[in-house]
């Protein structure tokens, strides 16, 4: 496949999508770009007071950071001093400017009839009820919570209600095995497993709570002992006779010395619980990547410049409207599904669709399905699915009209030629932008990708940086290279949302990061930069 963009093919968005893009002129993207690498202080001071700070903001100088390993330790400081809470910024302060029956989100799940919505406001108030279970449990400030969930509403209240106390969250992707989640639960030290009793995806049923059992004794053979195992009752979501009949088919094991039921907690909770106030460079939350050889490695982002940046970056990439609705269709395991799906959309006060089920049951037209019922504005998918779908043929598509859908975004791989025309032509019929995002867990936030609007497209580019982003191709001895050219992609200067360590190894952040390539952030990927400056 043919992943190498043709530099002289490029597609401009079409007259409709232009009066609704938030910059129309690459000019203007120059210009906002160049003040965003000139001055970072002045560009994120100016996102920064969109945001709540509980004592103003403090920090003499915003931004900080060294990335010379030879001179000292490598280090990112941003608003360092200033006080907040993200979930205050992503609910409360979406609730006071009067978005508080807002949709928040929709919840479809694995059948066709599997639907909920939940308000901003209730989202609200189930938010402190949990923080006021996990506080009941003894979790405090700084303790480390797993989480170990399907794709749901109780998965994204439990990442919230943690950032609400300051304890700091780690979600384990649902389909990790029982070796895969004790490791990381002992890895990052957590104190308490959130989880669910099994999910279905397709027409396979999941036994979480049997995975999660397992891992419970590998910890407890490991020395690592948790004060308590909650649990969802997710498979006893009474939405109709399907789900009832599964229920029974499936009765997980109760340890009374260590499991709870999220339901009878939650109903003996109070809704009152006020935001903890924590610095800004405090950790929001552990995600682990897979490195190539040993352990995984647990990133570390930190509050204010994760928010900030996911914030921003949300508007722009999916050029979003008061009242748009985004479908991510990336699990909240990911890197993608906590900045797109949590952070980014509910920091802009948006509605987003969650989606527990696969793109192919009960038929390959789902996503598409989803999309035209649900009034989709912005759709953001992986090119695997996209080529998984492309095989059953355009009727799939083309029988659901998507009237409201404007934008499609990529993320996870590059995309060949033949599949990014498919979505332009076939899924978009020629009136959608195509944003293709370079991303990655460890920059917290899309790096790279063509501004909709203002940045002209080319298929198989993800075309040029964001605000405050400077990446460089570099050759192997670290020089770097002007031009078109291929080479190491490594960038030059630190953003908000980088990560700040690999939790309780920061050598090995080191190492892995900085060592190869010193005083620039090696990203451990090729690149290739066209005659127009496209990545």
């Amino acid at each position: 496949m043919d992943f190498v963009a043709n530099t002289d093919e490029r597609f401009n968005c079409c007259e409709k999508f232009m009066k609704s893009a938030h910059i129309t002129d690459i000019a203007d993207y120059h210009r906002i770009y160049s003040l965003s690498i000139q001055d970072p202080d002045a560009f994120w001071l100016g996102i920064a007071e969109q945001f709540y700070w509980e004592n103003g903001i403090k920090s003499e100088k915003i931004f900080s950071y060294n990335f010379d390993v030879h001179k000292d330790p490598i280090d990112v400081q941003f608003m360092k001093g200033s006080k907040t809470n993200a979930c205050y910024n992503l609910i409360d302060r979406i609730i006071k400017s009067g978005l508080g029956e807002r949709v928040a989100y929709i919840w479809i799940g694995n059948e066709l009839n599997e639907r909920k919505t939940i308000t901003y406001n209730e989202l609200k108030r189930r938010i402190c009820k949990f923080a006021n279970v996990l506080k009941n449990q003894g979790i405090k400030a700084g303790d480390r919570v797993a989480i170990y969930l399907p794709v749901s509403i109780e998965l994204v209240v439990s990442m919230l209600a943690c950032a609400r106390i300051g304890a700091v969250h780690t979600v384990v992707f649902a389909g990790f095995s029982s070796q895969a989640l004790a490791d990381r639960i002992i890895d990052a030290n957590c104190r308490l497993l959130v989880t669910a009793d099994g999910s279905v995806r397709g027409n396979k049923l999941i036994k979480l709570k049997d995975i999660s059992d397992e891992s419970v004794v590998i910890c407890k053979q490991r020395n690592h002992n948790l004060l308590a195992c909650i649990v969802v009752k997710h498979l006893s979501i009474d939405l109709n006779d399907y789900n009832n009949n599964r229920r029974h088919k499936y009765n997980p094991k109760h340890d009374p010395t260590l499991d709870l039921w999220w339901d009878q907690l939650m109903s003996d909770a109070s809704d009152d619980c006020p935001p903890v106030w924590l610095d800004a460079e405090d950790p929001l939350f552990i995600l682990y990547t897979s490195g190539s050889t040993g352990k995984p490695k647990g990133v570390v982002h930190t509050i204010a410049g994760y928010m900030l940046t996911t914030a921003l970056v949300f508007k722009y990439a999916f050029n979003y409207r008061d009242g748009d609705i985004f479908f991510c269709t990336a699990d909240l395991g990911w890197i993608t599904g906590h900045t797109a799906n949590v952070y980014g959309c509910l920091a802009n006060g948006a509605t987003a669709v969650l989606f527990d089920g696969i793109p192919t049951h009960p038929n390959a037209d789902r996503f598409w399905r989803i999309i035209d019922e649900n009034k989709v504005n912005s759709f953001y998918t992986a090119p695997t699915a996209v080529r998984t779908l492309m095989k059953f043929g355009d009727d799939c598509v083309t029988k659901y009209p998507m009237p409201d859908l404007s934008l499609i975004a990529l993320v996870g791989e590059p995309i060949n030629r033949e599949a990014w025309l498919w979505l332009y032509h076939v899924v978009g019929a020629g009136k959608c932008a195509i944003v293709d995002t370079y991303f990655q867990t460890e920059t917290g936030a899309p790096m790279i990708f063509p501004i909709p609007g203002c940045i002209p497209m080319k298929p198989g580019s993800a075309t040029l940086p964001f605000f405050g982003i400077l990446p460089v191709i570099l050759n192997e001895d670290g020089k770097e290279l002007s031009g078109a050219n291929t080479g190491y992609l490594a960038f030059k200067n630190a953003w908000p949302s980088i990560a700040r360590t690999i939790d309780g190894n920061h050598e090995r952040f080191e190492t892995t990061y900085f060592r190869k390539f010193p005083k620039y952030y090696f990203t451990g990927d090729g690149a290739v930069r066209d005659k127009d400056g496209y990545y």
